[in-house]
């Protein structure tokens, strides 16, 4: 059966910025990142059993949630070299033949999450090639996984039990309260880690939360405040919830025939090696497709 592989390419650009040592072109631009996202991919592509693969960027960095919510993340505090290559590098997984999804008014995990539920049906496995938290509200579904990279880590169902002490399908309802500080989500004061998994491990759902402590049959620390606070907030925390819910409508027109890796496109890769200086891996590709 065959297995689907989704990269993160936002993630995989700053993971690459900021992990890699700089780089510039022959006109001297930074393009470190770019050269660590090709490397990266390659060295996927080289791997047994990677067969089908596709690529999700933040092509616009803001999305209909900054719309839903002042106060969620804009491109403030990117580098300016790092966001100035964004399309080099989906013009060079391109020319590497990889499938690429380039997110407009939504964002590169909603269309991962919309390329994870409309392939799953049809293969033994897809894996996210990312460490998102987001990402883990699309686990309970046992055909798709996440895979940290960094630290070479499958996360699946149970894996989301063990680290965020909830189900998948309540990693929304967990943000909402936690917050997220990378996303702009502020979550509710008061409520932790420790407090949010224990009763939305018992209780699932915002809604599904009794009104008041007194109903809960959880022990919690401060219950009677984070039941009052809540309460009060309770029309804010669905609205976070919808921040952090991904959107699984994205457009994604291929089929998963076209997301099988033929190989790179030699004279589009060549060129793109030569315009901006990368020797080492211009001939690193094990298949080319003309």
């Amino acid at each position: 059966m065959t297995t689907v592989h989704l990269i993160d390419g936002t993630y995989e650009l700053f993971r690459a910025h900021f992990g890699a040592p700089p780089r510039q072109t022959p006109q001297g631009w930074e393009i470190g990142a770019v050269h660590g996202i090709v490397s990266s991919t390659l060295s996927l592509l080289e791997e047994d059993g990677v067969t089908h693969v596709g690529a999700a960027f933040d092509t616009v960095i803001e999305s209909f949630r900054n719309d839903m919510f002042e106060g969620y993340k804009t491109g403030e505090g990117t580098p300016p070299e790092l966001h100035a290559q964004f399309p080099v590098a989906e013009r060079a997984l391109e020319a590497l033949g990889v499938t690429v999804w380039s997110m407009i008014e939504q964002e590169a995990d909603d269309g991962l999450a919309a390329a994870a539920k409309k392939y799953a049906p049809d293969v033994e496995r897809v894996v996210i090639l990312s460490p998102d938290k987001d990402m883990s509200q699309l686990y309970g579904d046992p055909r798709i996984v996440g895979f940290d990279r960094r630290r070479s880590a499958f996360i699946d169902t149970a894996g989301v039990w063990d680290k965020f002490g909830v189900a998948p399908e309540s990693i929304p309802d967990y943000l909402a309260l936690v917050g997220d500080t990378a996303d702009g989500i502020p979550g509710l004061a008061g409520w932790g880690a420790k407090s949010t998994s224990t009763v939305l491990g018992r209780y699932t759902h915002l809604e599904s939360v009794p009104p008041s402590a007194s109903d809960w049959d959880v022990a919690v620390r401060g219950a009677p405040k984070l039941a009052e606070t809540l309460q009060a907030n309770m029309e804010a925390a669905i609205l976070y919830r919808d921040l952090a819910t991904l959107r699984t409508d994205a457009d994604i027109p291929e089929s998963l025939d076209d997301l099988a890796w033929k190989g790179a496109h030699r004279a589009a890769f060549t060129e793109l090696c030569d315009e901006l200086g990368f020797g080492g891996i211009r001939n690193r590709p094990t298949r080319w497709i003309d």
